[in-house]
């Protein structure tokens, strides 16, 4: 059962790195590139929607919501783009990436909505 599980985070892992070629390739239409865009970042970075301390709903997300979300990016790019995007990476390996600019941006976007949050309770609050 664990080799199934196994399998299935090493095949979801294969696919989102799929997407994140996909979403530059100039044929996959501009909603699937937003979407893809926001399910990689969101694969990557290290805050979850659902904390994961929180019993069974913290794992929603991780099996649930992110396989979904992949399987619906999935349907919005042409079949011929997501071959060419799995089979390069398939070339890639299964190597880490060693740049740190996707991780840089994912902390600056959750900094940012941070602040955005903050700023919006403090100004509703004050007045």
């Amino acid at each position: 059962m664990f080799d199934r599980w196994r399998q299935a985070a090493r095949h979801l892992r294969h696919e989102v790195r799929a997407l994140t070629i996909a979403a530059q390739d100039p044929r996959t239409p501009r909603r699937a590139k937003v979407l893809a865009v926001c399910i990689v970042a969101y694969a990557l970075s290290p805050i979850d929607l659902i904390p994961d301390v929180i019993p069974v709903l913290g794992y929603v997300d991780d099996l649930i919501l992110l396989p979904l979300a992949v399987w619906v990016a999935l349907r919005m790019i042409p079949p011929q783009v997501m071959d060419d995007a799995r089979a390069q990476a398939a070339q890639q390996g299964d190597g880490r990436a060693t740049d740190w600019r996707g991780a840089v941006l994912i902390v600056a976007l959750w900094g940012l909505a941070a602040w955005l949050v903050y700023a919006a309770l403090r100004r509703y609050l004050s007045g």
